[in-house]
């Protein structure tokens, strides 16, 4: 997926469901997933999207 297209989807799971969502790169593209979730290698993270943040 492309670096627009995952943090677009990132900020409207962290909206829409309310939860911390992990942007990070894999591979030749980028993932997204729940920050609770996420167990990978901390150096891949690009951004941690937070709804509650201020």
């Amino acid at each position: 997926m492309s670096l627009p297209t995952a943090q677009k989807l990132a900020w409207n799971l962290a909206t829409t469901l309310m939860a911390c969502i992990t942007l990070f790169k894999a591979g030749d593209g980028f993932g997204v997933m729940p920050s609770a979730e996420f167990d990978g290698d901390p150096a891949t993270v690009i951004h941690e999207y937070d709804p509650y943040a201020r």
